[in-house]
């Protein structure tokens, strides 16, 4: 798959997520499972659920990173592929009125829904900038945390990506990460789809070829906090998943075993002082 036929593709996608409100990682929005219980499935509490705008959480992450990136009261926090805002409107509460959040993506749909998010919630210290993470619209060193949830496994050049995260925060700060990535290869046609690339699938790099990237960045203490193996119906349809039957011609128990090698990750590194 080329570049810009990837980018436009998740483009597209997620552009429909924000003007629909939709809950899936896959262009023939839906999947079956709400975005709350899907929240709640990969660690976010009641409370943080209860706390954020309405139509701020849209079912689209694969973890908590908010919850472990031990984020301080005056600091400004970065959000790689912000969506709705459902992190940075969590994150907005540790910051206090003192910190900043700053949250980038690449789909003016999600930006403006993320912004209308601020409005409805009243959030002063929150700011939705468009841009893509491979060229972060972001100053060199003036960012403490850096966050982001189940979206660099949809970009094209991870490394990149990293880099640019490296670049814009200060020294001494830290990046946590939560994301998808695979434990041993995909069949063919499933790196080969697009809408399992969308799906948050086949754009997935070996674990240790992400926490390679990561380290190449220049990022140190890089660490696997917590891992866990992600379903597939959390991140794409039905339709891609009876694709996935289909191509395979296998049986619900051997795609199971397709499923054992997909994992989340939550990730942790530090930027030398």
């Amino acid at each position: 798959m080329e570049e810009q036929e990837i980018k436009k593709a998740v483009r597209d996608s997620y552009a429909l997520v924000a003007e629909q409100a939709c809950s899936c990682c896959s262009s023939t929005c839906c999947g079956t499972s709400e975005p709350k219980e899907i929240s709640k499935k990969i660690g976010y509490t009641e409370e943080e659920l209860q706390a954020v705008p309405t139509g701020s959480n849209l079912g689209l992450g694969c973890g908590n990173p908010i919850a472990l990136a031990s984020i301080k009261e005056g600091e400004t926090v970065l959000d790689l592929g912000s969506g709705g805002g459902f992190d940075c409107f969590l994150a907005s509460r540790k910051v206090g009125p003192n910190g900043k959040i700053i949250g980038v993506d690449m789909t003016e749909q999600m930006v403006k829904r993320a912004k209308a998010n601020a409005v409805e919630g009243g959030y002063k210290n929150v700011e939705f900038r468009h841009g893509e993470i491979e060229k972060l619209p972001v100053e060199d060193n003036t960012i403490d945390v850096i966050v982001s949830n189940c979206v660099i496994n949809l970009v094209p050049d991870k490394e990149l990506a990293f880099r640019e995260a490296f670049r814009v925060l200060k020294p001494g700060g830290r990046l946590m990460v939560s994301d998808i990535v695979l434990l041993k290869e995909l069949p063919e046609f499933l790196r080969e789809s697009i809408d399992a690339y969308v799906g948050c699938v086949s754009g997935a790099l070996e674990k240790d070829i992400y926490l390679d990237a990561i380290r190449l960045a220049g990022f140190q203490d890089v660490n696997v906090v917590d891992e866990t193996v992600f379903p597939l119906d959390y991140m794409i349809n039905d339709p891609t998943s009876q694709l996935i039957l289909e191509g395979l011609k296998i049986s619900a128990d051997q795609l199971k075993e397709i499923e054992d090698s997909i994992s989340s990750i939550k990730v942790n590194g530090f930027k030398p002082r």
